[in-house]
This record gives C-alpha cells, sequence and structure tokens, in this order.
C-alpha cells in the first residue's frame, strides 16, 4: 500500500456486470484522479470478464424490476448511459414490448436425451416486481407485428409494462464495454482469482490471489476492497447469506427473412399430457434471440470456468421454444450455457454496503443484475469515494441486515 496517505488503492474483485459498472462509476466520481486514486478490477475467469451471469443473462432492464430504491436510480442510468456511450450501438440497447404469452405448443421432435437427468427446479420469480402480478388485460390476438409466434397456438396475449417501462441490452457486450470505458479512464484489469483479504489491525492492506494456471500467490495492494463476485462472494465473506442458483440459456439465430419483433414473452406452453413449462424469450436486435428456463439446484463449482452446462436441460428448452415459433425452429442453436444466479438465502436481497472497516460488497441480484447494476455502482463509488450513498436510500439492503 502506497506511504501517501492521499492514495486510494481500490480493488473490486469480479469482473461480472457489478464488478465492470462499479469499476466505471469509480472512473467517473468527481473525486476520482489517476494520480490519487488507482482501480484494479480482478477477474478469476482465465477468459475475461462477463464469463459468468453477466454475459449469459437475458439483458433486460425494467422500471418493473426491484428492489425499487436500486431500480429508480439504474433505469435511469442505463439510459444516460446509452445515450452518453452509444448504447445502442455498442451493447444493443433498445426499448422492447413484454408481453405474457399462454397457449399450447405443437409437438416437435425430441433432441433431449431421456438418459439425461435434471436437478430440482427453482422458479427465478422474474415478475415478482409487477404491481399487477404478471398478466394486464387478456386477449387472444397478438400483436400486430409479433410474427414469431404462431397465433393458432395462442389461447391469451396480454403486455405486462406499459411502452417505455422495459428495455434491453445484449449483456456481454454491456459488460464489457463498461470495463473498457472504465480502463479508458485508468482502470486496471488483473486476471486471477483472489483467494482472501489481507488486514492489519483492522486496517485493509491487500489481496491475495492466484493467476489461473499458477500456483504462486501473489499481493495486490488495497486501502478498500468491494466484493463483486456473483455467487462466489461467500468465498471471501464467510457467513454472507448468498447461494447459487443454476440457469439455462439458448441462443438461436433465426433465418435472414424472418422479421423478428422486438418483444420480450414470458410464456406459459401446455404441451404433451398438459405439462406446462415457462421460458423466457427475448428478440434481440442482431437477429438472435435468447431463452431461458428456469433454475436448479446443481451445485457451485469453484470457479466460474467450470460451470458445466446440462445437455439435456438445453436441449428442452429448444423444443418448448421451437413449439410456439416457425422461426425458432427453423433457427440455429449457437449457443448452449448455464450460469448461476447469485441469490441471497435470507432477507431478499441484493447485499450492497461496508460489511466491514474497507470491506464492502455488492451481489445477491438474483435475475435483476444488469438491470440493476448500475445503480448498484453509482451508490458503491458514492460509498467508497464520499464516505456514504447519496443517490438512493440503501439501508435496508446494507449487510449488517444479513449477517
Amino acid at each position: 500500500m502506497s506511504t501517501d496517505a492521499q492514495v486510494r488503492n481500490i480493488v473490486v474483485v469480479g469482473g461480472g456486470i457489478v464488478g465492470c459498472c462499479t469499476a466505471y462509476y469509480l472512473t467517473r466520481h468527481p473525486a476520482f484522479h489517476p494520480t490519487r486514486v488507482a482501480i484494479t478490477l480482478i477477474e478469476a475467469s482465465a477468459h475475461g470478464a462477463a464469463q459468468g451471469a453477466s454475459g449469459k443473462a437475458g439483458g433486460l432492464v425494467a422500471k418493473w424490476a426491484y428492489p425499487k430504491e436500486l431500480v429508480g436510480v439504474s433505469f435511469n442510468e442505463h439510459v444516460r448511459l446509452a445515450e452518453e456511450h452509444n448504447g445502442t450501438e455498442r451493447w444493443g440497447w433498445r426499448y422492447v414490448a413484454t408481453g405474457s404469452w399462454e397457449g399450447r405448443g405443437e409437438r416437435v421432435p425430441d433432441e433431449s436425451s431421456r438418459s439425461g437427468s435434471l436437478t430440482r427446479e427453482k422458479s427465478l420469480e422474474k415478475t415478482l416486481g409487477l404491481k399487477t402480478g404478471r398478466k394486464g388485460a387478456s386477449k387472444r390476438k397478438l400483436p400486430e407485428d409479433l410474427l414469431w409466434v404462431k397465433e393458432n397456438l395462442t389461447e391469451s396475449y396480454s403486455p405486462m409494462a406499459p411502452d417505455g417501462a422495459t428495455a434491453q441490452v445484449h449483456p456481454y457486450l454491456f459488460t464489457t464495454s463498461m470495463l473498457e470505458l472504465a480502463k479508458e479512464k485508468g482502470a486496471v484489469f488483473v486476471s486471477g482469482s483472489v483467494t482472501s483479504i489481507l488486514e492489519s489491525s483492522g486496517t485493509v492492506t491487500g489481496v491475495e490471489y492466484v493467476t489461473a494456471g499458477q500456483s504462486a500467490r501473489q499481493t495486490l495492494p488495497a486501502t478498500d476492497v468491494i466484493v463483486c463476485a456473483g455467487a462466489w462472494s461467500p468465498a471471501l465473506l464467510p457467513g454472507l447469506p448468498i447461494e447459487g442458483t443454476r440457469a439455462h440459456s439458448v441462443v438461436v439465430r433465426t433465418p435472414p427473412a424472418a422479421p423478428i419483433a422486438p418483444y420480450v414473452l414470458f410464456t406459459e406452453i401446455t404441451g404433451t399430457g398438459n405439462s406446462v413449462v415457462t421460458p423466457e424469450i427475448y428478440a434481440r436486435p442482431d437477429g438472435t434471440v435468447y431463452a431461458c428456463g428456469p433454475g436448479d439446484d446443481s451445485p457451485l463449482p469453484d470457479n466460474v470456468d467450470a460451470v458445466a452446462v446440462d445437455p439435456t436441460a438445453c436441449a428442452r428448452l429448444i423444443q418448448n421454444v421451437s413449439a410456439i415459433s416457425e422461426e425458432l425452429r427453423a433457427g440455429e442453436v449457437e449457443v448452449r450455457q448455464a450460469c448461476f444466479l447469485p441469490v441471497a438465502s435470507v432477507g431478499g436481497g441484493p447485499i450492497i454496503g461496508e460489511a466491514r472497516k474497507g470491506v464492502f460488497v455488492a451481489t445477491g441480484h438474483t435475475c435483476w443484475g444488469i438491470s440493476n447494476a448500475p445503480g448498484t455502482a453509482k451508490a458503491m463509488a458514492e460509498l467508497v469515494l464520499d464516505g456514504k450513498i447519496l443517490c438512493t436510500d440503501l439501508r435496508k439492503l446494507h449487510p449488517s441486515k444479513f449477517f
């Protein structure tokens, strides 16, 4: 650590959306100057930033997300960031319509392996923030431009939020853009897995880490450590009530001639034997469609690079969404993936604030990490550099409420 009392060495642990946004907002804070404040972001993946949930999410940004204390700041910050940094071109920012769709699925070839087995499914509870529940006024007829879902299979469709209340980003591009913009202002990226936070007489002095593929431990000096390691945060903060929920998703490239209008659909698809599945489907501006299913309780691996993908889960997801859309059935599956969402096991979460002197935490955002990252990061930058959060009141999310 520098002997100059005016120099701050801030280490951000975790190269997901919350960590990368935090590095960005620290470098944009009025108190930041590269000669007085050093920002280092360290990420455990050997493949760079956004390798976990932040690169594999749907990218939904919503005014109806939760908790409201974060949403009020985050949505406006998303709009500002997109305007300031050309988010439309850089990370696929756009407003989208959001609808609840119910209907029957057609029988399609089953590409899932019946020898595979899924762990217990868990709801991601994304629609809990809607005041009126999941549905608005229900109707059978689809919107005129929603041509990539079969109308003859539709039993009901209802808008879930008013125009301008829901947007989207490409999560990997948004996360990596935030990191690059932070680096342009002086932030430094380090590849390594943090093994411990170093302290002396109650004062943070640094972090110890191991570079991927090596065994030797190295040290980074630090006056402040911000833990944004998602589901892996408890490894550095024992007792932190954060668990990982594994979620699978696929990305389908639709045929070039297929019109894919900007909709996000929360579906209830009734199939053979009246079984019901509930995939979420996100049309993206690049001609791809992202779809995800429920979570499961697969155990968390030691590192984000070791996350296992269950091919059966992906195959069933592909089959389910193909059952209501000719475009998805005809498309090419480009990505089959899985990630772990950080979920607070008590109190709802997320958990944001100073855990102890010089050690801060921001995690537990569940399925709303992309949406709520800018507000979280703005608050963290203020807390670290101003000594208090100015943009909103996050007292109910303070670590002392959780552990």
